[in-house]
């Protein structure tokens, strides 16, 4: 005869209960349903119930809306699953949800409620069988995400076609650059479809490059002023490209790296817009106010002043010196104003 709260069969039956009221519920059986049809069996029952069903692979356990609920897990997932403790199958679960975007640490703390070092050991008991996985984000370089161990890691996570072992690999970009240049030029009007098929037939990459990282690479030679944008008006040049599409050319005239305006302190001087000849702000005043260091660097770097400073004020800014920076490009005027000053 069985005694009271306990009914026969004990922990056999709570079982069979257990999976009776999950194949009933193929969605899910709640915490709080479980409770209310197991209320005649005790607790310590439930408990050894569910451990056993848990370690033999045959349960699966979720957190949902901050409350329990289970499943039967299939059968083929049961020798997978078989052995793994409560805390190993709750963390396994809430890495499963994650999906290809992975989870980090702290945020499977907070979903299932566990202690770190629990998590810690039941990260290692999954990664030592195989059913999970760390990878390294490229948003978060010293953070480790989960993810299940046959999955590929989203875009997102591994910053897709552009990085290399989570770091931007600027020499494929610039091969894929001179590549589609190359083709561009070579056929003097190009689609995006159409500069994407003949890099992809060109065999340059394994990688699996979209349409979206073809017009990332697009937009880099157009900011560089390597290429031009054009709206095709199926006609003329334009007659095998379909009208209103956007097509790519050769710019009519490249931006120069450098000029004589971006060598120069004016080039890039915040206050350019108030400089004058007779102004507060001027070149002549700002030579006679500067320090000798300060007007050394000006004088080695800015042509726009040599005919407003005198030799003497050339002379007086390198005496304050003890050690001049000075610019390849500047040497030889700054070597002709010494000659002048019987320095060389």
């Amino acid at each position: 005869m069985a005694t009271a709260g306990r009914p026969a069969g004990g922990v056999g039956a709570a079982v069979n209960r257990l999976l009776d009221l999950c194949r009933a519920n193929p969605n899910g059986l709640q915490q709080s349903v479980m409770e209310q049809e197991m209320k005649d069996v005790s607790l310590e029952v439930v408990t050894a119930a569910i451990n056993a069903l848990l370690g033999k692979g045959q349960l699966q356990l979720f957190q949902m809306g901050g409350s329990l609920v289970y499943k039967e897990a299939k059968k083929e997932e049961s020798v997978k699953f078989k052995g793994l403790s409560s805390e190993e199958m709750l963390v396994y679960q809430c890495i499963q949800q994650s999906a290809n975007q992975g989870i980090w640490t702290m945020d499977i703390k907070r979903k299932t409620n566990l202690q770190q070092p629990q998590i810690t050991k039941a990260i290692k008991n999954l990664e030592t069988r195989n059913l999970i996985k760390a990878v390294k984000s490229v948003e978060h370089k010293s953070r480790k995400v989960y993810m299940l161990f046959e999955l590929e890691p989203s875009r997102d996570v591994t910053g897709g076609a552009f990085y290399t072992e989570q770091e931007f690999d600027v020499e494929f970009i610039s091969v894929l650059k001179h590549q589609c240049l190359h083709f561009i030029l070579k056929q003097g009007f190009a689609t995006l479809e159409n500069i994407a098929d003949a890099v992809r037939k060109s065999g340059i990459t394994k990688e699996e490059l979209r349409l979206q990282d073809f017009k990332q690479i697009l937009d880099m030679l157009v900011l560089d002023g390597e290429v031009e944008e054009e709206i095709s008006s199926g006609v003329g040049t334009h007659a095998a490209i379909p009208a209103d599409t956007l097509c790519y050319k050769g710019a009519k005239s490249r931006i120069q790296e450098s000029s004589a305006f971006t060598s120069i302190p004016c080039g890039v001087c915040p206050v350019l817009h108030e400089c004058s000849d007779d102004g507060v702000i001027s070149p002549k005043t700002f030579m006679e106010e500067a320090g000798p260091p300060r007007k050394s660097l000006y004088l080695l770097r800015c042509t726009a002043t040599w005919s407003a400073v005198s030799v003497h004020t050339v002379v007086d800014a390198i005496h304050g010196f003890t050690f001049i920076l000075i610019h390849w490009r500047s040497r030889a005027r700054v070597e002709a104003v010494l000659r002048v000053c019987d320095f060389l």
